[in-house]
């Protein structure tokens, strides 16, 4: 068959199908509706999550301190320290052949501690005395010797004046006496001498007993019997350099590091109340005795001694302190009276004028307040805050008067 011409596209093949496309945009529709959906999901979390309040931390304002009394200015911590410690040693280099002392002995000044071996020097010293004895034993002969030479010299003269003696007679009798009397003053300059050497090995006896410098308690044995001590140390293991340490219970103070920032706050004299870690609830009073007149350029801060009012046998060396200083009395009264104390941090500052924001509720009421002293961490509110009333110590720095927050918890 022959094959047929193709066919001419005419105008009724142009037309649109309706059918066709109204099944397209049935299959469109779901689509567009499921991403308004996705739109209006996300609209509305980020609405909701505007509108959620801001979290807030409060605090309880807390009663002030009573009308003229003492109040807390600084708080600090540090340890108990003794002005007098030592650690007692020889004076010289020995073995120690004793020691009388323990821990937790109390001592008197003068007692013995320890005794180190003094045999050689006991033997110079004996050697010593009996080159005194030889001397003075001298001296007494020379002294016999002496007054027999003054009598001859007398008789001599008697019979010179008689002319029975000759002049050769006097003078032998008189250069007898001088030469007496010269041996004489070196036995005695040689008596001294030997008494002198006498009085040193006597000393080094003494140095041989380790005795107790005041009284107190020995906190630690540093020395047995057997060991070799010395003032000064061997560079070796086995020499110690100390025999005990002894500690005046009665110079026990204590020994603070204040910033420097704050170090204002402090002068001697001023009253502080002191708390030891090992008796969290007795409260010990003290008073500042000295501020050391240097700061620690390493810590910035600045050393404080106090003393405490009263001592107590609960009160050990070392121990861990921490101490409140207080206001003069004079400071106290001077002061005005306060309503509240609050954190430093509830205070904020509108221009000039301090405002704190109180919780109602769930939201916030904007108050201006009076500020007294500052107290530690604490301010005074002379008015504006009763004491119970909860106050924002942190938050947004944009609070507003009237506005819904929630409280961290």
């Amino acid at each position: 068959m022959p094959d047929r011409p193709p066919t001419t596209p005419t105008l009724a093949d142009l037309r649109i199908d309706r059918e066709e496309r109204a099944s397209r945009g049935s299959r469109k529709w779901p689509i567009v509706a499921g991403a308004a959906l996705v739109v209006v999901i996300v609209v509305a979390v980020l609405l909701t999550r505007g509108c959620r309040p801001p979290e807030v931390t409060v605090a309880a304002a807390r009663p002030a301190v009573s009308d003229g009394a003492a109040a807390t200015v600084l708080n600090a911590s540090g340890y108990v320290t003794p002005r007098r410690r030592a650690t007692v040693s020889a004076k010289i280099t020995g073995k120690v052949t004793e020691v009388l002392v323990d821990e937790g002995m109390a001592v008197t000044e003068g007692q013995v501690l320890a005794r180190l071996d003094d045999s050689d020097a006991r033997r110079r010293h004996d050697a010593i005395r009996a080159a005194r004895d030889v001397a003075r034993a001298s001296l007494d002969e020379i002294e016999v010797q002496l007054a027999d030479a003054e009598r001859t010299l007398r008789r001599t003269l008697d019979l010179r004046e008689q002319g029975v003696s000759s002049q050769q007679n006097l003078d032998s009798a008189t250069a007898a006496v001088d030469g007496l009397r010269a041996r004489l003053e070196v036995a005695r300059r040689s008596l001294s001498a030997a008494e002198a050497e006498l009085a040193v090995t006597q000393q080094d006896l003494e140095n041989y007993t380790v005795r107790a410098p005041f009284a107190g308690i020995a906190v630690s044995k540093d020395a047995q019997p057997g060991e070799m001590v010395s003032p000064v140390s061997a560079g070796g293991g086995f020499t110690r350099t100390g025999i005990s340490t002894i500690v005046d219970m009665a110079s026990l103070e204590i020994e603070v590091d204040v910033n420097e920032s704050y170090i204002a706050k402090v002068s001697p004299g001023q009253p502080a109340d002191a708390v030891l870690d090992a008796y969290p609830d007795w409260h010990i009073p003290a008073t500042v005795r000295t501020v050391i007149p240097t700061a620690d350029r390493q810590k910035a801060t600045v050393k404080v001694r106090l003393t405490f009012d009263a001592l107590d046998p609960r009160i050990l060396p070392d121990m861990g302190v921490k101490v409140a200083f207080r206001e003069t009395a004079a400071e106290a009264e001077s002061a005005p009276p306060a309503q509240s104390l609050v954190p430093s941090s509830a205070v904020r500052r509108d221009g000039d004028r301090p405002v704190v924001f109180v919780l109602k509720g769930d939201r916030l009421e904007r108050r201006a307040v009076t500020v007294g002293r500052p107290l530690g961490s604490d301010l005074e509110i002379v008015a504006g805050v009763a004491a119970g009333e909860q106050v924002v110590v942190g938050g947004d720095a944009t609070l507003t008067d009237g506005q819904r927050v929630r409280v961290a918890g």
